[in-house]
């Protein structure tokens, strides 16, 4: 097996636009192997001064909702426009990963690893990046957290109208587009609409800065795109200018760190072989209601040696 690069080499190659390294950094940054983890988070360290300069684009659907007919036609104009667009497709399922644009989609099969997706996409000069969310769940919050704006596809007809809202997906959505909005469709993709121009004005008041605005598109003709673009780089505009875009930035950043907190100390607790037999045993517990799930918590905290005099004891 060939060694891998070193840092620095990593790191040239992809502030270099050399696509091969890029899918070899990106790849690094995903695999799961403990021995990886140290030199992702340097290669991810060194580039991050080369990174934030992109715009960052959340796209989620529905299975069917010509998602990704979507986002090849919007990143095709973007292309034509002069733009270098990346897509990362979130996919937890999934157990591929590699470096790729467009049509050949990165897929990254762990949703923690896509910031560090975008910090090498973003060094390598790509100003446009697409985090496309495949399938639906818990995933459209999180990918949401991480971009600057957010897009919701929805189709008419499919129960979609009260599913949206059911979900949630609406009030955190920057903008929505119903799709398919062509031939037989048409009438259908209006009336949808209509009903969510008034669902909008109930879940979510207009704000100063930003009133999501909802449109229909066809991506089979090619229409709406350029106006969906259009208001994208509006948002931008607007939230530049009321310094909520850079405070937004700021936040996610924070919050990327704490989830990194979360996910190491789990990862500490699993790691030490007592401690995972007591975490299986206090589940069982917890779940006949022989314990709080406060006490065992507690008690996991002092065996890791974080329980503090006056903050909790164990048990």
């Amino acid at each position: 097996m060939a060694a891998l690069p070193t840092i620095a080499e990593f790191a040239d190659g992809v502030r270099a636009g050399d696509r091969a390294m890029l899918a070899r950094a990106i790849t690094l940054v995903e695999s799961a192997k403990g021995e990886h983890a140290a030199a992702a988070q340097e290669l991810v360290q060194q580039l991050l001064p080369a990174a934030g300069k992109a715009h960052r684009i959340g796209i989620t659907g529905v299975p069917g909702v010509g998602k990704s007919t979507a986002i090849d036609r919007l990143g095709a104009n973007l292309l034509a426009a002069g733009h270098r667009v990346a897509v990362l497709a979130v996919d937890p399922s999934s157990t591929r990963s590699g470096g790729s644009i467009l049509g050949d989609k990165t897929r990254m099969a762990r949703l923690g690893k896509t910031r560090e997706a975008m910090v090498l996409v973003e060094a390598a000069g790509f100003d446009v990046v697409i985090v496309e969310t495949v399938g639906v769940g818990q995933s459209e919050a999180a990918v949401a957290g991480m971009v600057d704006f957010f897009l919701v596809l929805l189709i008419a007809g499919a129960g979609d109208e009260l599913q949206g809202i059911k979900r949630g997906i609406i009030e955190i959505a920057d903008m929505i587009a119903i799709t398919k909005a062509d031939g037989d469709n048409l009438a259908r993709a209006m009336k949808a609409l209509a009903t969510f121009q008034a669902a909008l004005a109930i879940l979510r008041p207009g704000s100063a800065d930003w009133v999501p605005p909802i449109m229909t598109i066809s991506a089979h003709a090619n229409r709406g795109l350029d106006e969906l673009w259009a208001k994208i780089v509006e948002h931008r505009d607007r939230m530049t200018a009321t310094g909520a875009f850079a405070a937004k930035r700021r936040a996610q950043a924070a919050a990327w760190m704490h989830d990194l907190l979360q996910e190491q100390l789990l990862a500490a607790l699993y790691r030490d072989a007592a401690l995972g037999r007591r975490i299986g045993e206090l589940e069982e517990e917890v779940a006949a209601g022989k314990r709080t799930p406060a006490l065992a918590v507690a008690e996991l905290l002092a065996m890791l040696g974080l329980v503090r005099q006056g903050l909790g004891s164990a048990p």
